[in-house]
């Protein structure tokens, strides 16, 4: 019920099931991203690092789609962008202050 899938594809959700869903916790599955930057004297590969969660409290992951979001935004029915609608995996800015 707590999973970003669910999340997306369930747009009215009643007052019981947000209860439920925040008592779940958030999803923060281990995601395989990796991006290399080319640097002026070298390339950089950067690896998704599973302590991000901890770092950032309203971030979620999803196993399937391998991309990161909002968790508040999927339950709370936030703004329409890359965090709440096709998720992340790059160095992206979340604009609400969480």
């Amino acid at each position: 019920m707590n999973s970003v899938d669910f999340l997306l594809t369930n747009k009215d959700i009643t007052y019981e099931i947000r209860t439920e869903i925040k008592r779940l916790g958030r999803p923060i599955p281990d995601l395989i991203i990796s991006k290399t930057d080319v640097g002026k004297s070298r390339n950089y590969s950067r690896n998704f690092n599973i302590s991000v969660y901890d770092r950032f409290k309203w971030l979620c992951g999803c196993p399937k789609r391998n991309k990161l979001f909002c968790f508040i935004c999927l339950v709370m029915g936030g703004n329409r962008s890359a965090w709440t609608q096709e998720g992340c995996v790059g160095k992206g800015r979340h604009k609400a202050t969480v």
